[in-house]
């Protein structure tokens, strides 16, 4: 039910962005926005990876340089079928992760300086563990598409309204142009692709952190570790693009008002308080 309903808001996503189409432009209007849409996926799918590692300018991390690390996950990746995901540092003080790559044969996990300085070894399993399970439930793909999508949706509701500004357009007698309604749609387009975006990011952050409880066995590490993250979060900034942000397992602007009014991610309360359920569970079956 959860991939189903991934696909459905994206599918929704896709659809928002052809009706703007179909209204602007017609029946040509709708297959040139459908077009873009594909576009958005495909380059989504084969570069959000490198995208995101640019982006956050993050850099390759050796197993030299952090071997302790590297042992945490290839332990993990046994216990979760996944095969190693090249590993990254990103430069940044706030203690962070996030995880890229269109499938498991193509993923990357990022940790930040502040994580390997600010976490024990079980919190930092935690996080890895979360972070391999947006990998295994292949949400990394998701959240990049969706991003892509939303932004092109409010990039193309806003060139709509210029246009209505300035004058560039008129009502077709062809019937291929509804000013009202593309108005409207321009006005109300925008909202509705991020409230979109939130319930995919929020919904595969919850996925998640219960995935990465089954991974690691325990759910304690990464219920101490959000509650250290979101605190770090306030009292640390990070200079990242807010396009990026989603990726986090902490919403890294957390710190700014506006960002947390339309946060990508879900409150850290109700995560945590459904991770202690979890490992109340986890300790019934092991004892």
């Amino acid at each position: 039910m959860y991939r189903v309903r991934m696909v459905m808001l994206m599918a929704f996503l896709t659809a928002i962005l052809v009706l703007i189409g179909r209204l602007v432009g017609g029946t040509s209007g709708a297959l040139i926005f459908f077009l873009i849409a594909l576009g958005i996926n495909f380059l989504s799918y084969y570069y959000s990876d490198r995208i995101a590692i640019a982006m956050t300018g993050s850099r390759p991390l050796s197993p030299s340089e952090a071997p302790e690390l590297y042992a945490i996950i290839e332990r993990l990746c046994r216990r979760a079928g996944l095969p190693m995901p090249r590993v990254y540092l990103t430069p940044s003080p706030q203690p962070n992760a996030f995880a890229t790559g269109r499938n498991p044969q193509h993923a990357a996990v990022a940790v930040t300086e502040g994580l390997l300085h600010y976490l024990n070894e079980a919190e930092i399993e935690g996080v890895l563990a979360h972070e391999l399970a947006h990998i295994k439930n292949r949400d990394t793909l998701i959240a990049t598409i969706a991003a892509a999508l939303a932004g092109a949706i409010t990039f193309i509701a806003d060139v709509v309204r210029w246009g209505f500004i300035f004058g560039g357009y008129r009502d077709s007698e062809e019937g291929g142009y509804h000013p009202i309604a593309a108005l409207v749609l321009a006005l109300v387009a925008p909202f509705a692709a991020l409230i979109i975006q939130l319930a995919i990011s929020r919904a595969a952050e919850f996925q998640a952190d219960a995935t990465g409880a089954h991974i690691a066995g325990r759910a304690d590490g990464l219920i101490s570790a959000l509650l250290k993250l979101e605190k770090a979060s306030q009292q640390i900034p990070m200079h990242v693009n807010p396009a990026t942000s989603h990726l986090f397992i902490v919403n890294p602007l957390s710190g700014e008002a506006l960002a947390s009014l339309f946060s990508t991610h879900p409150p850290i309360a109700e995560r945590v308080k459904r991770l202690q359920a979890i490992q109340r569970n986890l300790h019934k079956i092991g004892r």
